[in-house]
């Protein structure tokens, strides 16, 4: 079969599928794609042929930023619990670059997306073309290689010959619960367009299957011993938990065993946030219910978490002398911290697998009821605050709370960057596995919008609210024209506070006063930016887009307003809600740490101070290298 590497590209990548339990999904649901001389006339005519020929088989869609598509792409994978995702194709030079950013979030993330940048001239014949990167010493290194560090897998195709390799390998990672992340095909621009006689195998229904690992017995056998001489355990449960579809098997764990279960920012929603075992969030934005269970377990069981710092309150959350971590994951990189025992599987075989390992036993009752107590205690709290009505301004957890109220259990909220992912993380009542997504890996400003327009892609069935601050719409919000010309109902609220809430409230902490926060004329007295409140519209922003802007003013207003946003209709396009907010209002503490270095050095009293405290916290950090006699038990 006669065609280009292009045309044959996207041939192959309409035929692919997952499977996993017996379910079958579509591998790349469709392309994202913006058009310039690196890819117009390869990837962008093969994308046109294909529409014509059958609008179904992969679908384009138009974007207006690169970084934005990646994010949209990757929001698609997450909700589709890494099964299906969406590929991405841009020019070369900025178009590609632009795009780096995304594949690190994705790479970080673990979650699949496929990138097609175009690039130079394979035959070199018309070096250097527009937008190119010369290096003398290393002419073929292109701006591409960028890709390399933060791509789970990288080719380039210099040959058609070698297309068929690369396009195999590229699906291996993609569905790699494991390996998973950003995959790049760099695709220079005459090799797109250049023909060849390729096997008609090659673009046969090909069908990936996404295996279960099942824990090794000897490891299984160990965990389960260590668990039952625990009489403090703690399960932090990750993103793992709910990609694998975990959830019902964790439930069935924990109230099997009466072991409490705290969750990461990926791993919220692994127990609904009544449920009398639900902690809820642990670590540096965690509850203090969590925190207090976490510092005094004896033995911790990591299901699918990567053990962050945010997660781990930079090693300072668990400390007991003796404690000892069980790492039930996929990845054996991830199940080997902390000198943990590893128990490299799925998190559903092994939660199985350990419950029953562990029939006939629980901790004591004084453990399980207690979970119960912090959960109802915690819950007050955030009722509380969730009904502050603080004034003049609402705090923004009022802002949460109404969203909370409002949204139905199973749509979605979404955000990633600055405070909201700290107040979400404690105070958002998760009611369904699928209805939080906060991307909180690479904390990325700019990726709540893009990635809202993916979730709904992804869940045209769900609402999706996007949670987004003054800061994060300015860095990216150019997806809601995208939203607008699809018609994709998402509902975002604008959150203004007049500059960066989150890194503000950093900086006083510590001792850095809030400098370069706020969004503030330069002072004509002080030669600084501490003047008035910048005049910037961001409501008539988004409404001179297209999209549907509505004002408020009051928690009364903005719940009336989210009401009429859930009610319009799904194909309506996209609704932003502005709302002001104070940025001094704060959430409940955590009653934890987070470790950013504070100058050792300083003229000023408030850095001194802060610097005072920081050692004083550090002082509570841990190696977390496991107790002596340790190693052979954990099988190393």
């Amino acid at each position: 079969m006669r065609l280009t590497v292009a045309q044959a590209t996207v041939r192959f990548l309409a035929a692919q599928f997952t499977e996993r339990d017996g379910v079958e999904h579509r591998l790349i649901e469709g392309c994202f794609g913006i058009f310039g001389h690196g890819n117009v006339a390869g990837l962008g005519q093969a994308l046109l042929e294909a529409e014509l020929a059958d609008p179904d088989g992969l679908p384009y869609h138009q974007a207006r930023n690169e970084q934005g598509m990646v994010h949209a792409a990757v929001g698609y994978a997450r909700m589709r619990n890494r099964l299906s995702t969406l590929a991405c194709t841009s020019s070369i030079g900025p178009g590609a670059t632009n795009m780096v950013t995304g594949a690190a979030l994705a790479t970080i993330n673990r979650l699949p997306v496929l990138l097609l940048p175009g690039d130079v001239f394979a035959t070199r014949v018309a070096d250097p073309v527009l937008q190119q990167l010369e290096i003398p010493h290393a002419p073929d290194v292109t701006v591409n290689d960028a890709f390399r560090p933060v791509s789970r897998f990288f080719d380039r195709v210099w040959r058609p010959e070698q297309l068929p390799a690369a396009l195999l390998g590229a699906m291996r990672v993609l569905i790699d619960p494991a390996e998973t992340g950003a995959v790049t095909l760099a695709m220079p621009q005459d090799v797109q367009a250049e023909a060849y006689d390729w096997p008609a195998e090659l673009f046969a229904r090909r069908v990936w299957h996404v295996p279960r690992a099942v824990p090794e017995p000897a490891a299984l056998a160990r965990a389960a011993a260590l668990i039952k001489g625990a009489r403090r355990p703690l399960i932090v449960a990750g993103g793992g938990v709910i990609y694998s579809e975990a959830t019902a098997a964790l439930r069935a764990f924990a109230e099997a065993t009466g072991i409490p279960v705290a969750e990461t920012q990926a791993g919220k929603g692994s127990l609904p946030y009544d449920h009398p075992l639900a902690l809820g969030a642990v670590g540096a934005t965690g509850t203090p219910g969590a925190n207090r269970f976490a510092r005094s377990a004896d033995v911790v069981i990591g299901i699918g978490t990567r053990y962050s710092d945010f997660t781990t309150a930079s090693r300072t959350a668990f400390q007991d002398p003796g404690v000892r971590f069980v790492n039930v994951n996929v990845a054996a990189f991830d199940g080997a911290k902390h000198a943990g025992l590893p128990v490299v599987a799925d998190a559903r075989a092994a939660l199985e697998a350990l419950t029953d390992a562990l029939t006939g036993w629980s901790v004591p009752d004084e453990h399980r009821e207690a979970a119960a107590t912090a959960n109802a205690e915690w819950d007050a709290v955030v009722t509380a605050a969730y009904t502050t009505a603080h004034q003049p301004l609402p705090a923004q957890t009022e802002v949460i709370g109404a969203v909370n109220e409002v949204s139905a259990p199973r749509d979605v909220v979404l955000n990633a960057a600055g405070s909201m992912p700290g107040e979400l993380h404690k105070l958002w009542r998760t009611r369904d596995p699928k209805g939080y997504h906060v991307e909180y890996g690479y904390s990325t400003m700019g990726y709540e919008i893009a990635a809202g327009v993916g979730v709904r892609m992804a869940a045209p069935d769900r609402d999706v609210f996007v949670l987004v601050g003054d800061g994060s719409y300015l860095m990216m919000a150019q997806e809601l024209v995208t939203a607008v010309q699809e018609r994709i109902k998402i509902v975002a609220v604008l959150v203004q506070n007049h500059g960066f809430a989150s890194i503000g409230s950093l900086s006083e902490s510590l001792g850095s006063q809030r400098f370069g926060t706020a969004y503030r004329y330069r002072s004509g007295e002080s030669g600084r930016l501490d003047g008035d409140v910048l005049p910037v519209d961001l409501a008539a922003n988004a409404a001179s887009l297209g999209v549907r802007v509505v004002r408020v003013t009051s928690v009364d207003e903005l719940r009336a307003a989210l009401r009429d946003a859930k009610a319009a209709p799904a194909d309506g396009g996209p609704i932003l809600i502005h709302v002001e907010t104070d940025p001094l209002a704060g959430a409940p503490d955590s009653d934890s740490w987070w470790d950013v270095p504070v100058s050792e050095t300083a003229a000023l009293d408030t850095t001194r101070a802060a610097r005072a405290e920081y050692e004083r916290q550090k002082k509570a950090q841990r190696p977390l290298v496991g107790p002596p006699g340790s190693t052979e038990e954990n099988g190393a």
